[in-house]
């Protein structure tokens, strides 16, 4: 009551009080509520505070406690009232349009591919072919379909190209002479962080801070007691504060502390409790609907996800043997429809079709399908393979990492972690503090840009190892931005400058 009702905090609140209410914890908040009424330490005359007690000592609290954070991490901050609902998904009008035209792009793309193929976007599996399904669902990579008449709906560069096009109307004529001199590919005029800022912003990440699985010895000896004659006391005490963290299932505190890396035995659960993921019956009931749904309808989708897997994965040392568990994911993502809740926070919007003979008539549109990136998608699922090993529960870490961080790569917005921002952000830093190297890749028609865009949009998924890919994507969740990879991509030709200045062509650089 001693809110203003119109400031922002009663807004944060008053959200999350709606979204809580529809979700599972709620009616299990109520359930325990109920039960406890029967416990004999709860009196009549103190009710409320006694039941706030044994919500405390049974972990219920913490429970919420980790679903309020999880919200707060998720959804941006409410809106001024006033402001019209398009300014959540994103502020900049000419973002927006130009968001509006990639898409519509995408979904002709995927229209004349049905066309020429004459394969509707999606029908029911005849019986026989259900069964078939079912039966080969943990081994669906031994299949060989045709798939040579498939193209894929759009390559990293086509994006880019897009991304390079970009122009705020407001500039067009305007003297900005602060925003003239930058001479990289993307040429909009947004805020992005300068070195002493990202050094605020990534204290943790600081040269005299110890690193998780990059200052430790390799050869942790298997012993507790042996620890101390390694050196690896830091090791040791980082173990325990995980260890504490997990036993409380803080989100918070496990999030503020996987800023300096994980350690591997840990990191599933860290992550999950950070996502806060528990893979509850309902959540593994809801993961079966899915497949289901898999099994008894058949999408134009599914044939470009098939022929993505068999490109990318199958062809890659560490992730090939997962084919399987990637079919399985990406098929049930193409068909949840809860995933379309992230729209509300994205520039992005999702594509709709009409039941055939039936175009324009709202009442018959359907969405189809909530996500249409297939390629960086599979990249991005295949490093939580080797943390998660039943499907249930990676697929709803997989769907929380897109509608927290992945989303952002493939749509174009305005947002500091959104791929636009972080082409500035590679740009910038570069141009800034390697302006010899970049002038010279520039002169020689190497855009940097041109080489780190596509690690950038698959968050260096399928370029790095996959153990120091996941110890890069701890800092994703611990600092809850995207940031790092831009810092990373520009680190990384810090790295080889002394290389770069001596090559003359794009191919060299590469």
């Amino acid at each position: 009551a001693m809110l203003d009702p119109d400031s922002g905090l009663s807004l944060t609140i008053a959200r999350i009080v709606q979204r809580l209410k529809g979700s599972s914890l709620h009616s299990q908040l109520e359930r325990q509520a109920r039960v406890s009424l029967h416990k004999p330490e709860i009196k009549l005359e103190s009710l409320k505070e006694d039941i706030k007690d044994f919500l405390k000592t049974s972990g219920w609290e913490k429970k919420l406690q980790n679903a309020v954070y999880s919200e707060l991490n998720v959804f941006p901050s409410p809106c001024h009232p006033a402001a019209p609902p398009e300014h959540m998904k994103e502020p900049l009008a000419y973002m927006r349009k130009a968001q509006g035209s990639w898409e519509k792009r995408i979904l002709k793309s995927l229209n004349s591919m049905c066309t020429e193929l004459s394969i509707p976007l999606a029908q029911k599996r005849p019986v026989s072919e259900q069964k078939e399904l079912l039966n080969k669902w943990n081994e669906m990579g031994t299949d060989e379909p045709d798939l040579s008449l498939f193209r894929p709906v759009y390559a990293p560069k086509d994006f880019l190209e897009v991304l390079m096009n970009l122009r705020n109307p407001n500039y067009e004529n305007g003297e900005q002479p602060s925003f003239r001199n930058h001479l990289g590919l993307i040429q909009v005029p947004l805020k992005v962080k300068d070195i002493p800022e990202l050094k605020e912003d990534f204290s943790e990440l600081g040269l005299n801070i110890g690193q998780l699985g990059i200052d430790d010895s390799a050869q942790v000896p298997p012993v507790l007691d042996n620890f101390i004659n390694f050196g690896s006391l830091k090791l040791y005490q980082f173990i325990t504060c995980f260890l504490t963290v997990l036993a409380e299932q803080d989100s918070a505190a496990a999030q503020q502390y996987v800023r300096q890396g994980c350690p591997t035995a840990l990191r599933a659960d860290l992550w999950a409790l950070i996502l806060n993921i528990s893979n509850q019956p309902e959540d593994i009931l809801y993961y079966e609907q899915l497949k289901s749904n898999v099994i008894q309808h058949d999408l134009l989708v599914d044939s470009l996800i098939y022929k993505d897997v068999k490109l990318t994965a199958s062809n890659d040392d560490y992730y090939f043997v997962f084919e399987d568990y990637l079919y399985q994911v990406l098929l049930c993502f193409s068909r949840d429809t809860s995933v379309l809740e992230h729209f509300t926070y994205s520039s992005a919007t999702p594509p709709k079709s009409y039941i055939r003979g039936k175009l324009g008539m709202e009442e018959y549109a359907v969405f189809y399908p909530p996500n249409v990136n297939y390629n960086s998608f599979i990249l991005s699922v295949a490093p939580l393979c080797f943390l998660y090993h039943e499907p249930s529960k990676l697929y709803q870490i997989f769907r929380e990492m897109y509608v927290r961080f992945f989303f952002r790569l493939h749509s174009i917005s305005s947002h500091p972690s959104g791929i636009v921002s972080l082409c500035l952000l590679f740009e910038t830093l570069l141009q800034t503090h390697l302006p010899q190297l970049f002038y010279h890749l520039r002169e020689i028609g190497a855009q940097p840009l041109r080489i780190s865009f596509k690690w950038m949009v698959r968050a260096f998924s399928g370029y790095l190892a996959t153990d120091q890919l996941l110890l890069l994507w701890d800092r994703i969740l611990g600092y809850n931005s995207l940031e790092i990879l831009a810092v990373l991509a520009a680190a990384v030709f810090a790295f080889r400058a002394v290389n770069l200045m001596e090559v003359t062509s794009l191919a060299a650089a590469e």
